[in-house]
């Protein structure tokens, strides 16, 4: 009798690179697309927008961290909360004021500090991160969740690779092959944004082992033995 597929397996198996943009370094998925496919898989899925009580407002406000959008997502029963910073286009915390900080710009050649500006943030900002908040909270069940950890390709991709033939002797020896350098990986560091994303998604995997997770982590990062540990106690936690 085959086993049938959880709703992690079934979300997580969708291969999600050609719907995805890149900004600021960032990648987005399309929140329309997202929900589109969720739907089709699992028919019941329902979400909701989570305001603060006190105000009646779809997000809460503190005067000095900025704003926060809360979004859950119920599927079979199951029910996950996800939360998202109102952010502008350098990542910066959007206040009711703007305010400034300082930064860097290149100036004829060379680095320079200057001063930039946050604007405040408006009601377009606050559902915009509404709607990005929905596609993290369903990267929760599975959809693109391997985005957030900042892997190339979705968990169960099971599509063929292209045989490559090897050359001839003479080919060989009229030009040897030169391995490519493998790519710099980027130090892993608590207190990140990166650091936040592998929690996330260290915490939606522990049933994968520290086997798994681990050779998923080190094609991305490198970790010293303190942030492995730490990783490890991570999937071992009730």
């Amino acid at each position: 009798m085959e086993k049938t597929k959880s709703t992690f397996d079934v979300l997580s198996s969708i291969n999600v690179n050609d719907k995805v943009e890149k900004k600021s370094n960032l990648t987005y998925l399309s929140w329309a697309w997202a929900w589109a496919e969720v739907k089709k898989a699992c028919p019941d899925a329902k979400y909701k927008v989570i305001g603060d009580p006190l105000t009646q407002k779809p997000y809460f406000y503190d005067e000095n961290l900025g704003y926060m959008v809360v979004t859950e997502v119920t599927i079979e029963e199951e029910t996950l909360a996800m939360w998202l910073p109102v952010m502008d286009g350098a990542n910066k915390a959007m206040m009711a004021e703007p305010y400034t900080y300082k930064g860097n710009a290149w100036v004829n050649g060379k680095k320079v500090e200057v001063e930039k500006t946050v604007e405040a943030a408006t009601m377009f900002d606050i559902n915009k991160t509404l709607m990005r908040c929905l596609t993290k909270n369903l990267a929760m069940f599975g959809l693109g969740l391997y985005i957030y950890a900042g892997e190339d390709l979705p968990e169960a991709d099971t599509t063929p690779s292209t045989p490559v033939q090897a050359p001839t002797k003479a080919q060989a020896q009229a030009q040897p092959q030169q391995p490519a350098p493998a790519p710099e990986l980027a130090e892993l560091k608590k207190g990140t944004e990166d650091w936040t994303k592998v929690v996330e998604y260290v915490t939606a995997n522990k049933s994968l082992g520290i086997e798994k997770i681990g050779k998923q982590l080190n094609r991305r990062y490198k970790m010293t033995p303190a942030v492995k540990k730490e990783i490890a106690n991570l999937v071992s936690a009730e």
